[in-house]
């Protein structure tokens, strides 16, 4: 595994966006762990997590592209801050934009934030932790409106590698049906890996009894 991949594992416990316990998700899913990235706060830590995941993108899509695309509102930040980490690592300017939940009708008018998408721009779409497709369905259509340009991809933070709508994972639903590329800084079982029976900070994260727990989540709810 890449050294950033386990820094970025110790930096979600550190931040307590990775947790572990009793949780049920916005599906119902009862699930032992939990991703709330919400929890990272400070101009450091947005700083820290737009490296991981412009480390990401350049590992899976490369730098040929032209703008990073954060839908409203929590790819807001993450469009900024990756596209920002991308200039100090790589030294390339890639654009970054957002959409509004409301057209603006005054001033700096229409659906868009940051950078206009132009024609021939190719487009990156960051958002948080895997999704459903349901921000994706909602975010397509705003980017291909713009005109002829090429959505080359969707990066999140966490795949929680477990079933979508149907019987493959979330991301790889993403894939077949919108022909997109997709990646994330970690997985789960990366996560696992890097946590079992190992001692951080003084303590083990992920024991054996937790471990189990997992184990029995994805036994149900993990892609087959």
């Amino acid at each position: 595994m890449e050294r950033y991949k386990q820094e970025f594992i110790e930096f979600m416990v550190d931040c307590q966006v990775l947790k572990f316990g009793d949780f049920v998700t916005k599906s119902g899913r009862k699930t032992p762990f939990f991703v709330n990235t919400g929890f990272y706060r400070t101009g450091s830590q947005l700083k820290r997590l737009g490296g991981y995941y412009a480390e990401a993108i350049k590992g899976k899509f490369g730098l040929d592209f032209d703008v990073l695309f954060g839908p409203a509102y929590k790819g807001i930040p993450l469009s900024v801050t990756a596209s920002i980490a991308i200039a100090d690592k790589f030294s390339k300017d890639v654009k970054y934009c957002s959409n509004r939940k409301e057209v603006k009708d005054h001033g700096d008018t229409g659906i868009l934030l940051g950078s206009p998408i132009n024609d021939g721009d190719k487009v990156v779409i960051i958002e948080d932790v895997t999704t459903a497709g349901t921000s994706i369905n909602e975010t397509l259509p705003i980017i291909k409106a713009q005109g002829n340009v090429e959505p080359v991809g969707l990066v999140v933070s966490v795949d929680r590698m477990e079933r979508g709508q149907g019987e493959k994972s979330a991301l790889a639903e993403i894939e077949e049906k919108y022909g997109l590329k997709t990646t994330a800084i970690v997985t789960m079982a990366e996560v696992v890996e890097h946590l079992y029976n190992r001692e951080y900070k003084g303590k083990v994260i992920i024991d054996d009894a937790l471990k189990s727990a997992i184990d029995d989540y994805y036994d149900k709810y993990g892609v087959k």
